[in-house]
């Protein structure tokens, strides 16, 4: 930009130079982005550091950003309320007979958990404290038993309706009604897979399985569970038929898992309540957070139009629609490992979304591709927040586990190369309910 001290390099070095010094250092990564914003304002004239402040509080000025911590404490009244422990029990009755039964459940429930929170940290940390200890005391390894949960984790952010498309469709512009439509399809074929991996571990180890459920019990467990499963049909249902917004789903969603819990399953009480409120505080404020200041940093490098330099390299390379999927996937994938989601979506997504565009990418193709990547990053190192709080709950070292974590990971990882090359996994859905939400 023409009369600014910095030249387009001169400030991308110095804004990336700084945040990698800092995350080298330990220093958390929602501080190290602010804190890497500093230097450049303070050199250019035309800025200063109240322009941090500005910028980062004009994220928070975001109606669909009010969806995010609504989805936290679904998640967190969904665990106090007695709602996780009925889907649990519907999904032993549904495949506790399948080899290595009690993996299998921690699967189902991670997919149920999913289409209700919207958050993979809340479900590594509630099914770590459910799974990690009964499937030790079942003779499962360690390493098997903190992979698995933490791989299942990362459904929530794939299965509608998860806050990472939410942020997504409000930075990128991206219908969010889509984006639930696309993550349905992948979601549950990374679900199967991740049985698939279960079956094959619990043969070759010897892992228990128990007693398939009779039809009585299994019809007793979806009678009790069922007002539990409306909730995804209530949150996704209205947002692709224009009952409400986003955020109202989410509002929506509090008051259900609200009613559910005081009412109907009735073990909920004021302190549980207050419990709750606390966590989903603390987990908001770590997000959002997160997106403020990442929205500062991206700020800085529209400001010096570093993403144009950036994709004026790529796009000599001339490539197509796929090599350019893989090629965002293959970023997402390296970035995923540094850097949080959020902070992720919002710098590197608004960087390839003109690179993705010029070669006829669909919006929520992209997006898809974008957030499948970005889940690999939650249970690999050195970040894998999910891998760490499964790691953390067991009493065990990451490095531990990362055997089995990868050996997970690799049908997971197919599933990511059908949704590149074969875009309709995605589109098919949003196509045949709501093709309107498409370009």
């Amino acid at each position: 930009m023409g009369g600014n001290v910095l030249e387009p390099g001169q400030a991308a070095w110095i804004l990336f130079g700084v945040f990698f010094t800092l995350l080298a250092l330990r220093v958390p990564v929602a501080v190290a982005l602010g804190l890497a914003c500093l230097p450049v304002m303070a050199l250019e004239p035309r800025l200063g550091p109240m322009t941090l402040m500005q910028e980062t509080f004009n994220a928070y000025n975001s109606f669909i950003l009010l969806a995010v911590p609504f989805f936290l404490l679904t998640a967190n009244l969904m665990n106090v309320g007695g709602i996780t422990d009925r889907l649990m029990r519907l999904s032993r009755t549904m495949v506790g007979h399948f080899p290595g039964g009690l993996a299998q459940i921690n699967v189902v429930l991670s997919f149920f958990f999913a289409g209700i929170s919207g958050s993979s940290t809340a479900d590594a940390a509630s099914q770590s404290k459910i799974f990690i200890e009964a499937q030790r005391k079942e003779g499962y390894d360690d390493s098997f038993s903190v992979a698995i949960t933490a791989v299942s984790a990362v459904l929530a952010v794939i299965i509608p309706p998860s806050i990472l498309m939410i942020v997504w469709g409000g930075v990128l512009t991206t219908s969010i009604g889509a984006l639930f439509l696309a993550g349905i399809i992948p979601g549950a074929l990374i679900a199967g897979v991740q049985m698939a991996t279960v079956h094959a571990y619990a043969k070759r180890r010897g892992y228990p399985t128990y007693p398939k459920a009779a039809w009585g019990e299994f019809a007793r467990a979806i009678f009790v569970a069922g007002p539990a499963l409306m909730t995804p049909l209530i949150i996704i249902g209205g947002k692709v038929f224009g009952w409400f917004t986003a955020t109202e789903s989410a509002c929506i969603a509090v008051l259900y898992a609200g009613a559910l819990s005081l009412f109907v399953y009735r073990e909920m009480g004021l302190r549980e309540f207050w419990g709750a409120l606390g966590e989903t505080g603390r987990l908001a404020a770590v997000t959002l957070f997160c997106v403020g200041t990442a929205s500062a940093f991206g700020w800085l490098l529209a400001y010096y139009k570093i993403p144009e330099a950036i994709l004026t390299g790529v796009s000599a390379w001339g490539m197509g629609k796929i090599a350019t999927g893989f090629f965002v996937a293959a970023v997402f994938l390296v970035v995923g490992c540094f850097l949080d989601a959020i902070p992720s979506i919002i710098i590197v997504g608004a960087i390839l979304q003109p690179l993705t565009a010029a070669v006829g990418i669909d919006p929520v193709h992209f997006a898809m591709i974008g957030i499948i990547s970005l889940a690999f990053g939650l249970v690999t190192p050195p970040y894998g927040l999910c891998l760490m709080i499964a790691c953390h709950v067991a009493g065990m070292r990451m490095m531990d586990a990362l055997k089995d974590t990868f050996i997970m990971l690799i049908p997971m990882f197919v599933v990511l190369v059908l949704v590149i090359m074969w875009p309709e996994v995605t589109l098919f859905l949003p196509r045949l309910v709501s093709p309107e939400f498409l370009d």
